[in-house]
């Protein structure tokens, strides 16, 4: 019964964050409003104040979930495997999971009117940070796990951390300008396989394909 309930909660969550991001995209971010939110749902607004403190919160959850369970899969790839590898394996499961299940508002394939909505929402500080400082200590405490690094004094697992945000946003900013469109996945797994490469200088070849 309990895995009913939190079964129950979860979908009314992505209900909720699903519902934000519709009203995003139809009327702008600063017209979407926590009644607004709650009613395209189908529930109150006392519901939704149990679930979110705000709109932002409600549009970065999709977001959130997916860090949170990018950690869990983390922890459960091979020891013995390259870093970089289980890190770009742990970042797309969860994306991959729900893209299959096309059904939500946030996995339709966008048009170009909202994807410059996308671009506006991700500029914005209130969602860009709505990933609290809690999960960035569980990713920085399962990277230093894997590196046997301490996660208060070792600069590495600060900057593996670092450089998993970074390659999220700068495939994002591609992903949001491309035309014709890329899939996101295939941005983030091509960032992190420049990352595990060393970053290396691009050649001239590449240079002028672009």
């Amino acid at each position: 019964m309990t895995g009913l309930r939190e079964r129950k909660k979860l979908d009314t969550r992505r209900a909720l964050s699903d519902a934000a991001l519709k009203l995003a995209f139809e009327r702008g971010l600063d017209s979407v409003t926590r009644e607004a939110i709650a009613d395209l749902a189908g529930v109150s607004l006392r519901t939704f104040n149990n679930y979110f403190s705000g709109k932002y919160e409600a549009l970065a959850y999709r977001q959130t979930e997916r860090l949170r369970r990018s950690i869990t899969v983390l922890r459960e790839r091979p020891r013995d495997e390259p870093l970089w590898t289980s890190i770009t394996e742990a970042v797309l499961a969860p994306l991959e999971e729900d893209f299959r299940d096309v059904t939500g508002e946030e996995n339709k394939i966008p048009s170009r009117a909202e994807l410059a909505e996308v671009r506006k929402l991700l500029m914005r500080p209130e969602i860009r940070d709505a990933a609290n400082k809690e999960l960035f200590d569980e990713w920085l405490e399962v990277v230093a796990e894997r590196t046997g690094t301490d996660p208060e004094r070792d600069l590495y697992p600060r900057l593996v951390c670092a450089v998993v945000r970074a390659v999220g946003d700068a495939a994002t900013e591609i992903y949001v300008r491309s035309d014709p469109p890329v899939a996101i996945t295939d941005l983030i797994r091509a960032g992190f396989a420049e990352v595990a490469a060393g970053l290396p200088e691009p050649t001239t070849t590449r240079r002028s394909r672009r």
